[in-house]
């Protein structure tokens, strides 16, 4: 005969207990092992393998353990907890400590039946990590069952490691590169977005007509859309551009996606605005058609728009929680985060050596003639002209180098038939669009040359270009290697940016062994694909470390196809720009790759290197820079510059150039009345969406969510899975139990090390599989972070990183099996001789077991999960006077303050263990009271959708699990009290 079993009972099987999880069949057992995790799930056949009912058993009185023994058990149990019973059923089972700010838009997306989320947060407040807490929370409730993210390519293995190292969701790449490989695996007819539930995808790629209906037909019901602002385009762009053509076909795949209502849909931009209304309501009609006409000058709209639209800036951020900003009743909750403080900017210019600046007046006197004569021939002539000069005057000013590649290359814009589709082939490679987010091949060096041939003056030029490469006569060469060894010597790890591929080479070769023998150089650029850039960096971060000296740095020379997207803030703090961009939103975008969360850095170094003597960059930086600058100081956030702003000054800057020569005055470029009309203009219009974004940012700042809401959630969670503190000080303890050497150097970061060479194997091997081999058979000093940003090779002092969880399962294990050989940080038993107490008292760890029923729009799911609680009671067992929660996890902190007789340790653990059935009423009682506050719990955070709260269910399994009872003893004269035993 078959025994049936109920979810959440345990069962004993292959030599351990298991819990007994939902999808279980009379005739086939899913079972998860008793503090296992997901991972470990097997399936069992009662007909051919021996299954019987099991109980939990009763710890021995033989195997007690020191005062800190429950701490360390508690601890060890939550972090192994990988399904927790409250509202947030994935939060038990990802890499991250999400900051209590990031659970916002989780818990907007909760209170929504089909969630749709503008989430415009600010430049590395930690978008993807918001985005990621949705998605997994929505895969993890049944509420979506498969996952697209819609990302530039640049980006893409970026995406698939987050989502996989954090959130364990293993995605597929679909990219140009990869489409083929992933076809040839299909059936026939099969499409490869139903046969791999987790996509990764290309926005350039999936654009194309062919892939755009084949995704649009076979579309996740959850996607994300990273850097949205790219896919919408405003109702007055001009037509024809590469830019808005490519926008508008992004727009056109996303309206197809988000017209099924029934489609959760994510859009994350940290810009939404641009200084443009229509592409802004084009945004907010993709999220919800009726948000493009809402009147969002009235309270009702706004109230609206909040319940769909979070965006917040780091001064919202940095400090939340708070009595003082956000009205709680204390800062018991309150959360700083490490943002850096300030960027320090510094303007760097240098002057051109006489061989430098004659080439340069020799290519402008070329470029001037070229105009003149292109002019006289037609306007399509003139364009290309017009480029071509561009490209020109730009490499020369970024290195002998690019001059000479360019000075022998065809221009791109050369092909053109017309005057509109040389604009459209030459800004791209020789403008820096804000809106351009097509960085992929954008850093080759462009083309001067008008034929397959470059004429004899061009190479006349280029000759004498590539003569000049090192410091002797590269003056800007010679100052980069000043400046870089001023930062080195401060201790910072500076990346270089530069404009072109033949640029960064180049200094990489200059600068190889020119900063020091401790100095680790390398480059990255567009000739790489974006999983070898990462790898690169990744390798550069390693030699560095390799030498285990801390005096050794990394300098990171590269294009920009870095500037957007990849995190550098892990190994990176300091930015030079070595080419001066001609538009200000791309340094934002440079220097926001390190300027980020994580970065331990409080304050990042900015060098903006300009030649004061070259005529172009010395007006650049003086218009749009500066504007740039006081914007950001005025109002406290970055205001895109609109592209026909930066557009409109570069043209004027280069047309004077043209005119007067690099001799020519710059204060009278801005006196000319036909340039200073242009500049008034360009600065109303800059003031104009300076003004908007300021209003924009006050007006629709995230209401919908309270932080009282926030803080009673935080609290929940906090409760049943552990802070940080309890964590580190979990961490330390533990490991110096099991004989690691642990260097706590006490400077209020939190950070410590530790060696772990003589911990046991079995911990050894569990580490070396998370932090890597060759660290752990060396006997490497292991950091231990106080951040859950953390390098490679490091570990996060975090419940969810995989290294904390190794230490965890470790004391567990081996408190539950006392046969464990080697050190056992915790036991089930303890008795504690303290002066924290005046009466007996008691205090049990008790595990409780959850079966819960979640309804949600797929189909409702039953679930098993488990919860961890501390329960205190004075006295004796059959006359238990109990304690309330905050007073049993006090008891955790009682130090012995005298020993205790080993025999009289015994009676009194024994006489505890033995009372433990006159108990079994209350730890009922305590796990109904516990289920109801679970149930409204869930209520609470789904408040606003009925639907899915509607059949929800929390049932206490019963019996609950006692895994530790330890008693605290009053230290003599005992005090008496009338029905407890003294």
């Amino acid at each position: 005969m078959i025994l049936t079993y109920t979810a959440g009972s345990l069962v004993a099987a292959r030599g351990r207990e298991w819990v007994v999880l939902p999808e279980s069949a009379p005739d086939m057992l899913v079972l998860r092992p008793l503090g296992g995790s997901e991972d470990d799930i097997a399936a069992v056949f009662p007909a051919f393998e021996d299954v019987r009912p099991a109980e939990f058993a009763a710890p021995s009185p033989a195997d007690l353990g020191d005062q800190r023994a429950a701490g360390l058990l508690r601890t060890a149990l939550r972090i192994g907890f990988r399904a927790g019973a409250g509202p947030f059923r994935s939060l038990a089972s990802i890499a991250v400590e999400p900051r209590a700010y990031q659970l916002v838009p989780l818990l907007m997306a909760l209170r929504q039946r089909t969630v749709r989320l503008l989430i415009s947060d600010d430049v590395g407040i930690g978008k993807t990590i918001e985005a990621g807490l949705i998605a997994k929370e929505l895969l993890a409730q049944g509420e979506a069952t498969r996952l697209a993210v819609l990302c530039s390519p640049s980006l893409a293995e970026q995406w698939q490691g987050e989502l996989r190292e954090k959130f364990g969701i293993d995605a597929e790449l679909v990219l140009a590169s990869t489409v083929s490989r992933l076809e040839r695996g299909l059936e026939l007819g099969q499409s490869l977005f139903d046969k791999h539930p987790f996509t990764i995808i290309s926005t350039d790629f999936i654009k194309s007509t062919r892939h755009r209906e084949d995704f649009v037909r076979h579309c996740p019901d959850l996607v994300i859309v990273d850097e949205a602002h790219s896919c919408v385009a405003a109702d007055d762009t001009a037509q024809g551009g590469t830019s808005s053509s490519t926008n508008q076909l992004r727009y056109e795949l996303l309206r197809k996606v988000s017209a099924d209502a029934d489609r959760h849909l994510l859009l994350l931009t940290a810009t939404p605005h641009s200084g443009k209304e229509s592409a802004f309501r084009n945004l907010l009609g993709l999220v919800r058609p009726e948000l493009a006409t809402l009147d969002l000058e009235s309270p009702a709209g706004r109230a609206k728009l909040a319940e769909h639209f979070v965006a917040r800036k780091r001064a919202d951020v940095r400090v939340y929680l708070t009595k003082e900003e956000d009205g709680l009743a204390d800062d018991s909750l309150a959360e700083r985060t490490a943002f850096p403080s300030d960027r320090w900017t510094k303007d760097e210019p240098y002057k051109l050596t006489p061989a430098y600046r004659a080439l340069l007046d020799d290519a402008i006197a070329y470029a001037r003639d070229r105009v003149e004569a292109a002019g006289e021939q037609g306007k399509r002539e003139a364009r290309i002209a017009w480029w071509s000069v561009i490209a020109l005057l730009r490499s020369m000013v970024s290195s002998p180098a690019a001059a000479a590649q360019t000075l022998k290359t065809r221009s791109e814009s050369a092909v053109a038939r017309t005057a509109q589709e040389a604009d459209a082939l030459g800004a791209p490679v020789a403008a820096d669009s804000a809106d351009n987010d097509r960085l992929e091949g954008m850093d080759v060096a462009p083309g001067a040359a008008e034929s397959e041939d470059a004429g004899a003056r061009l190479l006349e030029l280029a000759e004498r270009a590539a003569q000049l490469v090192g410091p002797a006569e590269d003056a800007k060469l010679k100052a980069l290697t000043r400046h870089l060894k001023g930062l080195i010597a401060e201790g910072y790890h500076p990346i270089i940016f530069c404009r072109y591929i033949p640029t960064a080479e180049y200094l990489a070769g200059q600068l190889d062994g020119k900063l020091g023998r401790k100095t680790k150089v390398a480059a990255v650029t567009g000739t790489l694909s974006p999983q070898q850039r990462l790898e690169r960096i990744e390798q550069l971060a390693a030699e560095a470390a390799e030498d285990g000296d801390p005096a050794v740095r990394r300098v990171l020379i590269a294009t920009d196809c870095l500037s957007e997207g990849v995190n550098l803030q892990h190994h990176f703090d300091a930015v030079v720009h070595y080419d001066l961009a001609w538009n200000p939103t791309r340094h934002d975008q440079r220097e926001g790759r390190v300027d980020r969360y994580g970065q331990k850095r409080d304050q990042v170094r900015v060098i903006t290197m300009y030649g004061e003597d070259n005529g172009i960059d010395g007006k650049v930086l003086e218009v749009l820079f500066k504007k740039h600058r006081q914007i950001m100081k005025d109002l406290g956030i970055s205001v895109s510059v609109p592209d026909e702003t930066a557009s409109g000054v570069t043209d004027a800057v280069v047309e004077w150039l043209l005119l007067h020569g690099r001799q020519g005055s710059q204060e009278s470029l801005f006196e000319m009345d036909t340039h200073q009309e242009s500049f008034d203009r360009i600065e109303r219009e800059w003031n104009s969406a300076a003004e908007r974004e300021k209003t924009s940012r006050s007006k629709y700042a995230q209401r919908a969510i309270h932080p009282e809401e926030v803080a009673r959630e935080v609290a929940a969670v906090r409760a049943a899975l552990g802070g940080a503190d309890e964590v580190r000080g979990f961490a330390l303890e533990a490991l110096r139990d099991l004989d690691a050497l642990v260097r706590d150097p006490r400077d209020g970061t939190g950070d410590f090390t530790a060696q772990v060479g003589g911990t046991p194997a079995g911990l050894r091997d569990a580490l070396a599989a998370t932090l890597g081999n060759r660290l752990v058979e060396e006997d490497r000093q292991i950091p231990f972070r106080s951040t859950p940003a953390i390098a490679r090779g490091e570990a996060a002092l975090v419940r969810t990183d995989p290294a904390i969880g190794a230490v965890a399962s470790y004391v567990l294990d081996s408190a539950l099996d006392a046969n464990t050989l080697g050190p056992r940080p915790a036991r089930r038993c303890g008795v504690v001789t303290t002066d924290a107490v005046t009466i007996r008292t008691t205090l049990l760890l008790v595990r409780y077991r959850f079966h819960l029923t979640l309804p949600s729009r797929t189909g409702e799911r039953q679930v098993v999960a488990e919860d961890a609680r501390l329960l205190a009671y004075e006295g004796m067992p059959s006359r238990a006077r109990w304690l309330d929660d905050d007073a049993a996890t006090a008891l955790l902190a009682a130090r012995a303050s005298a020993n205790t007789h080993e025999q009289a340790a015994r009676n009194a653990i024994s006489r505890a263990l033995d009372g433990l059935p006159d108990l079994d009423g209350h730890l009922t009682e305590y796990g109904t009271s516990l289920a109801a506050e679970l149930d409204a719990s869930h209520r609470r955070v789904r408040k606003a959708n009925e639907e899915i709260v509607r059949g929800l269910k929390v049932v206490p399994q019963e019996p609950a699990d006692v895994l530790g009872v330890y008693v605290y003893v009053p230290q003599q004269p005992v005090s008496t009290v009338s029905g407890a035993e003294a």
